[in-house]
Order: C-alpha cells, then sequence, then structure tokens
C-alpha cells in the first residue's frame, strides 16, 4: 500500500459535442492529396467557435464538483498547451466561472504534453493544507491537409485530490528528463511541427516510457503482471502497444486512446485515460498513466472503495455527440479561413473591464438575485425586486446549475454570428427566472417550446483588434 494519504476525491470530463467526419476532411483534400484517404476513419472532436481551453476546463471541472460532497478546493491548477491567454492568469479564469472563492490559489501549468499528469502528481505531492482542482484541457490546432489535422481533437479533465480519498490511493510517480524533440511549437505560432513518427517512437518513447515504468514498480513492490490498466498519451499511434509488449502488460489491459472517436486532446489525454479507468476498475485495481514529453512522466494509482457519479463523466461526454461533415465550417472554426461575413461583422466588440470587473460574479459564475421579501429569482440583480419592488432585497443566487427549458425562440440569419443562424430564446428557469439567452449546439433536432436546456460556459464575442475573448453563459438543449 501506499505511503501518500492523498489520492482522487472526484472527477469529471468534457469533450466538445461536434464531431468532425475524418472521411470529410480526407474529401476536402483529395484533389491535392489522394493520399490522405487512408486517415479518413472514424470521427474527431470539434471545438465550436465560442469554445476554447478555458470553456472546455470550465465544463470539466463543473462535472468533477458536482455532488461530490467535499470542501470547495484550496487551489486550482490549469494545465494547457493551448491556453488563449499567454500574459493572463487562464486558470482564474475557470476559478471564477466556477464561482471559487478569491483564497483559492490558481496556477498555469503548460509547455509540454506531460504537464497534466505533471500538475496531477504535484497537486497530490503537495503538504498544503486543502483539496487541490487539477484541471487539464487543450483544443489543438493543426495546418489543413497534415496528418495532425485528422489526429488532433480537444476535451478537457478536471480531478480533485485531497486526503482521505477514497475513490483512488495515490501510490508514486517516475519522471523522466530530457531534451528528445518529438514536436514543438514556437511562441507566437499557432501550428506544431513534428519529426519523423518512426523515429520518435523507436528512440523517444521506446526508451523513455519502459524505463520509467519498470523503475516504478520496482519502487512500488510490483510486477507488470500486477498491472490492471495501463495508458500513454502524448505519443505516436500503437506506441501503446509498443511499450506494453516491452513491459509485459497484457494487450487486452491497455486503457484506450480514443483515436476514433476523439482524437488526441493534448495535456487532457492521459487525465481523460484515467478517468476511463475509474469509471470501470475494480477496488483494488493498480492503474498506470503515462505521458510522453521531453521524457515521461508515470503515475500509479490504487482503486479504492470510493465512488462518484459526475453529472457527464467520461462516457457519456463521447457518446453526446453532433455529427459534422463541413469541412469549411471546421476551417472557419479554427482560423484557418477568414471569411467575408460583410459590414454587419465590422462591429467593434472592445470589453470594458472596469463594468467586467464590478460585475464578475454575474458575468463569469451566472449568479443572479434572490428577493429576501417575495423569494423571486431575477438575473441580472437589480436595485428593486422585479416582483415585489422592494430595494436592496438581492441575495446572490447562481443560475449556472439550474435547469430550465425554452418558452419562446427564434432563429436569426441576419445578425452577424459565427456559426449562424443564431438562436436566441426565452429561457424559463425552473427556479422561476426568464432570461433572454443565446442557445447553442442545437443540431438537427432543432428546437421546440418546453425543450429542457442546461447552461454552458462559452466565449461571447472575440475582439479581433485587441485579441480578448469575453466569456459569459449560454444554454444548449440537454442530451
Amino acid at each position: 500500500m501506499s505511503q501518500h494519504r492523498k489520492g482522487i476525491a472526484s472527477y469529471g470530463a468534457w469533450i466538445p459535442r461536434l464531431r468532425m467526419s475524418r472521411a470529410a476532411i480526407a474529401d476536402a483534400h483529395a484533389w491535392a492529396m489522394p493520399g490522405l484517404k487512408a486517415q479518413g476513419k472514424g470521427e474527431r472532436a470539434l471545438c465550436n467557435w465560442d469554445e476554447d481551453a478555458i470553456t472546455l476546463a470550465v465544463a470539466a471541472a463543473r462535472d468533477c464538483l458536482h455532488g461530490n460532497g467535499r470542501a470547495r478546493p484550496a487551489s486550482l491548477t490549469l494545465a494547457s498547451t493551448t491556453a488563449p491567454f499567454a500574459d493572463l492568469l487562464n486558470a482564474a479564469i475557470v476559478a471564477s466561472a466556477l464561482d471559487l472563492p478569491a483564497a483559492t490559489a490558481c496556477n498555469d501549468a503548460g509547455g509540454s504534453l506531460r504537464s497534466g499528469l505533471s500538475a496531477l502528481a504535484q497537486a497530490l505531492e503537495s503538504s498544503a493544507e486543502g483539496d487541490a482542482l487539477v484541471v487539464a484541457a487543450d483544443r489543438r490546432s493543426a495546418k489543413p491537409a497534415s496528418v495532425q489535422e485528422f489526429q488532433f481533437g480537444a476535451g478537457a479533465a478536471a480531478l480533485q485530490v485531497g486526503s482521505d480519498a477514497a475513490i483512488a490511493t495515490y501510490l508514486g510517480r517516475e519522471s523522466i528528463t530530457n531534451l528528445f524533440v518529438d514536436h514543438f511549437r514556437a511562441s507566437g505560432e499557432k501550428h506544431d511541427y513534428f519529426w519523423e513518427e518512426r523515429w520518435i517512437r523507436d528512440e523517444g518513447v521506446s526508451r523513455a516510457v519502459p524505463a520509467a515504468t519498470r523503475k516504478l514498480l520496482a519502487k512500488l513492490g510490483k510486477a507488470a503482471a500486477d498491472v490492471q490498466w495501463f495508458g500513454l498519451a502524448g505519443a505516436p499511434g500503437g506506441s501503446d502497444k509498443l511499450v506494453a509488449k516491452a513491459l509485459g502488460i497484457a494487450p487486452e489491459r491497455l486503457l484506450p486512446d480514443f483515436a476514433g472517436t476523439v482524437g488526441d486532446c493534448g495535456t487532457a489525454h492521459a487525465p481523460l485515460q484515467l478517468i476511463h479507468a475509474l469509471e470501470l476498475a475494480k477496488p483494488g485495481d493498480l492503474i498506470i498513466v503515462a505521458a510522453f514529453g521531453q521524457g515521461c512522466e508515470v503515475l500509479a494509482f490504487e482503486m479504492g472503495e470510493g465512488t462518484h457519479k459526475p453529472a457527464m463523466g467520461l462516457a457519456k461526454a463521447i457518446a453526446a455527440r453532433i455529427p459534422e461533415t463541413a469541412y469549411l465550417k471546421m476551417a472557419s472554426f479554427e482560423g484557418e479561413i477568414d471569411l467575408d461575413w460583410g459590414m454587419r461583422a465590422e462591429t467593434d466588440v472592445k470589453a470594458a473591464l472596469t463594468q467586467h470587473y464590478r460585475s464578475s460574479d454575474q458575468i463569469n459564475a451566472f449568479v443572479g438575485g434572490r428577493c429576501t421579501a417575495c423569494n423571486t429569482v431575477q438575473f441580472p440583480r437589480l436595485p428593486n425586486c422585479v416582483s415585489c419592488g422592494a430595494s436592496d432585497s438581492q441575495t446572490p443566487f447562481s443560475l449556472a446549475d439550474q435547469g430550465g427549458q425554452i418558452a419562446t425562440w427564434s432563429a436569426d440569419w441576419l445578425q452577424f454570428y459565427l456559426a449562424p443562424p443564431l438562436y436566441v430564446g426565452l429561457v424559463q428557469f425552473d427556479v422561476g427566472a426568464r432570461l433572454l439567452m443565446e442557445i447553442v449546439e442545437v443540431g438537427s433536432g432543432g428546437l421546440d417550446v418546453g425543450t429542457r436546456l442546461s447552461m454552458q460556459f462559452r466565449v461571447k464575442a472575440r475582439d479581433r483588434k485587441r485579441h480578448y475573448s469575453r466569456y459569459f453563459w449560454k444554454a444548449a438543449p440537454v442530451r
């Protein structure tokens, strides 16, 4: 058993609901590169225009915190190689959306695809008081017609860790760090540059990962035969099988790589594999998860007796898909083409940062008010109650986790919107509040009065002149 008392207390996952057909990507490039047809199997997760690493992280973290019965985390770390801001604390936006206290210690981690596992290990080994929330999220971009355009995906994983956590006990880790450059992306550049896959597998993955895993197993007094679940992320396809063979781990004990359904999720990939194991493992199972990147990070866990049922979880997040076959839509969302949206798109969307700060709980955390005189819930909070007129009677009331349904709706093709049509509707919350909201992820099923809705934290507008994104909450049909 472990000498560490810390472990995993709860977990959550989020995968963008749009799933791009790889066959459609191959068809779009067939005129120039017919050989890409071989890559056109399955699908990959595709972020909508209003999704990024921050919105994915918020969704996964909400899934993790939902009904876990734990105290609010004392710290939050966001691991990402595609965080939208280079000099602004991305984790602070996530914490604000989660309505965490100002005393929550926030930190950004990145620089390598292994940073998700590294941040998790650091939280588990920290002597700081209180639970820690570790979120890994990436929205990976690839150059059109590259192999990576087919392989890359998007997703987020969140894990709350702390003492006396019953889901899985942390046993330890082994790290190897070397300057093995398998790929890189320079500051300010959009796309990664990759070296040859066979060399990466033979000289990088096959040397570092088995060596680190053997050393970890030896420290734990375990053998390869004791491993029930093994996952490897950040390496070329098929590397997990080669590593498992080298270690003597049976192929049926490999965790899925999500290649055919989601794609490579960057820093989130290894934590998502860990969550997959947590959803299926039995008490006592030994779980080993590794992430390759300038060496490797290998973590070991022992499954405990505890349980946690997130609102979504990984399996449901993968299943809640909306098929997409329009390659030009994908190219537009990824910023690879710049459409002429006409004069309606020329409106300046500069954010008033002063007002944003003053109303941050309402804007970021979707906190409205409940009247102490008549109990009416409203958004936004106003000096007077909209029902009884009482003044200064509002107490904070969050709408982020409140359900609702469509009272009225319309689809607007005239107003500028990056994913037309723009769906807007009057949302009737179950707690009584009514609010005109943007509705996303409508899909082929369409909308109707009475359609059930859940709230999602999304990009509200992108200021392309000053490169600042404003966030707010939108409604999405429950799937």
